[in-house]
């Protein structure tokens, strides 16, 4: 059955499906960035409202500003907006159609649509999931790069611009002349602190062409911090067989955990719905929520991702099934990232730690390594070095995570263990390549960039733990590596 508005009331019964009039929802959220994770996480919030009968204005409108993106409003606009998410629980399977989105803005160069759009008094909330290195952050000051070719573009073009938050500066300046009033800004990204950041890149690039309109923002627009949690793998062949298994057809499903987590900061400037009605929890304490996540799930996959790659183990599951990656996993995260971490009201660390690798241990998640692995030069700096940097001024151990870079140094040579290539996985990844090949020789080369490293490289507490684990393996190998820090 082709999914679409006129075949909802034919789906098999199996599939829950949206209860609501779909026809008398009007929008209240445009969302830029319309993945899997969105479509899994934000999306589903808003649809299970929904159907409790709240939120009917709140609906959203995707967005998108990278060519790419117009292809998946085309697939989106086919089928009028749905999704079908198929949970994968170990012991059974689920699906469900969310219906909370409602429209998809034409993705054109110079993105007039989209600011007109924003610009719109119905638009109370633009929110994005762009990915944690979409921000233009330089990883060694944690500051807006204001040199980077696109944001100086936005600059000199701000009614013209390439990026979405160039897009987001354009909408808020017509709002302030037509009087429409601010807007909240939401990132729902991995990202420590993600609503400071946004709010530092938003209020920094509109400075750089209209001070007084950085101005208004930043005194009027509000940005909360969140922290968002679900697994959820890309779709390819698999996933849409699944689809077709349970009887609907549908050109974008997504599929995902049995597990979902939104903690956000309850600092909203136009209204929210209340998305605390379907399971989300509104805090103060958002950064303590984060710490836990992004060093012990965000970080993890990092510590297990990498070795999977350099030992040819595709899946993440896959990974929990091999004995020596399972066990580093459970030695560097009991003994020094979870010491790092604070308990929050649902779990202590290290309740969360089993936790997650239950969550990472399930079959039924085709998670690839590859997906995992990707862009780790934002990935290393926001999930590892925190935790090594916490561990050293505490004069705590940093074995576990010198060896965990020393195996994606390894990975960045672009060679596995058993000769297969590694096809280029990172926006940098022929700098990444060349340092690997320098490290082969002489190990504190990689330690070089002071970008993701910042002076580790002069702390010999970790720099010379580092080196020796990159010998280690070149000499030995991965499993010999984590072999040695088994047993130590």
């Amino acid at each position: 059955m082709k999914l679409c508005n006129d075949t909802l009331n034919d789906l098999p019964d199996a599939i829950v499906r949206p209860t609501y009039d779909r026809s008398a929802l009007t929008a209240g959220i445009v969302h830029i960035g319309l993945g899997n994770f969105h479509r899994a996480h934000q999306s589903w919030y808003l649809h299970r409202l929904m159907q409790q009968g709240y939120a009917q204005d709140w609906a959203i409108v995707g967005a998108g500003v990278r060519p790419y993106d117009e292809v998946m409003r085309q697939k989106m606009a086919a089928q009028d907006y749905l999704t079908t998410l198929i949970e994968l629980d170990p012991s059974s399977s689920s699906a469900e159609v969310v219906g909370s989105m409602i429209d998809y803005v034409p993705v054109v160069e110079g993105h007039g649509p989209l600011i007109e759009r924003m610009a719109q008094p119905d638009i109370r909330i633009v929110a994005l999931t762009v990915t944690e290195g979409g921000y233009f952050i330089d990883p060694a000051t944690q500051s807006f790069d204001q040199t980077h070719p696109d944001i100086v573009h936005d600059a000199a073009n701000p009614a013209a611009p390439r990026t979405a938050f160039g897009a987001i500066v354009a909408a808020l300046k017509l709002r302030r002349e037509r009087g429409v009033g601010p807007f909240t800004g939401q990132s729902c990204d991995n990202l420590q602190g993600n609503g400071g950041i946004l709010r530092q890149t938003i209020v920094t690039l509109a400075r750089m062409s209209d001070p007084d309109l950085a101005d208004w923002i930043d005194a009027n627009c509000t940005f909360p911090n969140s922290m968002v949690d679900c697994i959820v793998p890309a779709t390819g062949p698999r996933e849409l067989e699944f689809a077709r298994d349970f009887g609907v057809s549908d050109d974008v499903p997504v599929t995902h955990e049995n597990f979902r987590q939104w903690v956000i900061e309850d600092d909203f400037c136009a209204g929210r719905p209340d998305w605390d009605k379907a399971g989300a929890t509104f805090s103060d304490h958002v950064h303590d929520y984060e710490v836990m996540k992004i060093r012990i799930l965000n970080g993890g996959h990092q510590v297990i991702s990498d070795a999977g790659e350099v030992l040819g183990v595709e899946t993440i599951s896959g990974c929990m099934e091999h004995s020596k990656i399972a066990a580093l996993f459970d030695k560097v995260e009991r003994e020094e990232i979870m010491p790092n971490v604070k308990p929050v009201p649902e779990f202590t660390p290290e309740d969360y730690v089993k936790l997650i690798h239950d969550r990472f241990s399930n079959p039924k998640i085709v998670d690839t390594t590859r997906r995992v692995a990707f862009d780790g030069s934002s990935r290393q700096p926001g999930f590892i070095i925190p935790s090594v940097r916490e561990s050293l001024a505490a004069g705590r151990t940093v074995e576990g995570l010198a060896l965990c870079s020393a195996i994606w140094a390894r990975y960045c040579l672009g060679i596995r263990e058993d000769g297969t290539t590694v096809e280029p996985n990172d926006p940098f990844w022929d700098d990444l390549k060349s340092l690997a090949e320098q490290a082969q020789e002489t190990p504190k080369a990689w330690l070089s960039m002071r970008h993701i490293y910042g002076d580790l490289a002069e702390d010999a507490r970790f720099a010379d733990v580092f080196e020796a684990w990159l010998i280690t393996i070149y000499a030995d190998g991965t499993e010999a590596a984590i072999d040695k820090y088994l047993a130590s």
